[in-house]
């Protein structure tokens, strides 16, 4: 439908096949854009570390890869009966700033499985703490903490954020020969201090430091306030057994905070988290706290991928022609995102800072009976592609989100479009 016709779309299928097109060369220019919007940035950068699947229905799974196994009924014996699921995986680094404006991909990284085994049947014949972590596939964990460190200057800006899947030893070693910083949510009980004790133990014997109290939106959309117990020690971590001599203990600070009650409609807030930042008050916990609660916004630059972009609906039939589209609709799934964010953060910027349309969305404002301001800022015309997608900015709304950013700026393009055409008969 982009494309329009069959000749576009045969460029566009020749594009995403050739061979000297990868999404390296493709996402080189964004990279580079992100270095050097991070280097005007001020304060801290969080760099948000996630992985997600994307998954397709092929009839051979070889070409586009597997991704895990799901149960799919029971046959006439009343076993399981498993369909195999066919997809790639991309593992993502995202610069935003402490205020929550995303910056840019620092990082991304795609690969394929041509099998899948579950972790309890390898466990079953490695031990995986003694598998180096080369040969795993959280490896890419590293690959693009040590990437998208080069993102950021001094080094010390950067604060390297990742969930529970980020709690990996080797990651905090490479983090300190980056010299960067990590804020990761533990849930490995690490042996600690001489090693005859562990992570938990030490916790346990530290003291409250604060209580903190923050409201939340349970899967409803109903808001609730939830107070926090929060802890916080610093402690030398040690490595796992079988890797001391390769790896060296670290002096980390452990930050936990936790919800005593168990509320009715939501999971208990639980949070550990392990960082090499200086902690020495509540103030700073909660800051970390702060911070890391900015993890999920690379959750919705992942959704704005799948949903906006709808990168899983491609019939695309080889893994690499599929990796090079996601890596072509990361960088509008970006722009989506940072349109959203930047109306609420700066609206008062520049509108040039973001649009080519400024003209054309002022007369469609004047169409709708809205006039418009003299030196409208930014935020204005934002406003007004939201208006494009359903936004009624109404008093009371929220700021405009990224669904109807998205269906605001598909409508502009086409009364770009239609602009176009119509000034080639203006006169005639």
């Amino acid at each position: 439908m982009a494309c329009q016709d069959w000749a576009n779309t045969k460029a566009a299928y020749r594009f995403f096949s050739n061979e000297r097109v990868s999404e390296k060369e493709i996402l080189e220019g964004h990279f580079n854009s992100t270095r050097v919007r991070a280097t005007v940035a001020k304060g801290p950068l969080l760099i948000l570390h996630d992985t997600t699947e994307f998954s397709y229905q092929r009839e051979k799974e070889a070409s586009v890869g597997v991704l895990h196994r799901a149960a799919n009924g029971k046959d006439y014996k009343g076993r399981a009966r498993f369909q195999t699921i066919c997809g790639l995986q991309m593992h993502s680094s995202l610069v935003v700033t402490t205020e929550g404006l995303p910056l840019g991909l620092a990082a991304a990284r795609f690969w394929t499985r041509k099998k899948f085994k579950g972790c309890n049947a390898l466990k079953k014949k490695v031990n995986p703490t003694r598998v180096a972590i080369e040969e795993k596939e959280s490896f890419r964990w590293l690959e693009n903490l040590r990437q998208a460190s080069l993102s950021c200057t001094p080094s010390e800006r950067c604060v390297h954020i990742g969930d529970r899947a980020a709690d990996i030893y080797e990651l905090f070693c490479a983090d300190e020969q980056a010299q960067t910083h990590f804020l990761i949510r533990t849930c490995v009980d690490r042996l600690a201090e001489d090693g005859s004790q562990t992570v938990a133990t030490e916790m346990a014997k530290a003291s409250k430091l604060g209580s903190h109290r923050i409201v939340l939106k349970n899967k409803d959309g109903e808001t609730s306030e939830a107070v926090l117990e929060i802890k916080c020690r610093t402690m030398e971590v040690r490595p796992p057994i079988g890797k001391e001599s390769k790896y060296p203990p670290l002096l980390l600070t452990v930050i936990h905070a936790e919800e005593r009650k168990t509320p009715a409609d939501r999971p208990r807030i639980d949070w550990k988290l392990l960082t090499n930042l200086p902690v020495e008050s509540l103030s700073e916990a909660i800051e970390k706290l702060e911070w890391y609660a900015m993890r999920w916004k690379i959750e919705t630059f992942h959704k704005i991928l799948k949903s906006g972009c709808r990168v899983e609906d491609s019939k695309l039939r080889s893994a690499e022609r599929l990796v090079n589209l996601i890596a072509l609709c990361c960088i509008l799934s970006w722009r989506i995102f940072w349109m959203t964010m930047v109306q609420r953060e700066v609206p008062r910027a520049s509108p040039l800072a973001a649009l080519t349309e400024v003209l054309l969305l002022e007369e469609i404002s004047a169409a709708k009976g809205r006039p418009v301001p003299a030196n409208a800022k930014l935020g204005f015309y934002l406003l007004s592609i939201a208006r494009l997608g359903g936004y009624l900015a109404r008093a009371h709304d929220p700021p405009p989100g990224n669904i109807v950013m998205w269906r605001g700026l598909s409508r502009l393009t086409d009364l770009q479009l239609g602009f176009a055409i119509g000034a080639k008969f203006v006169g005639n």
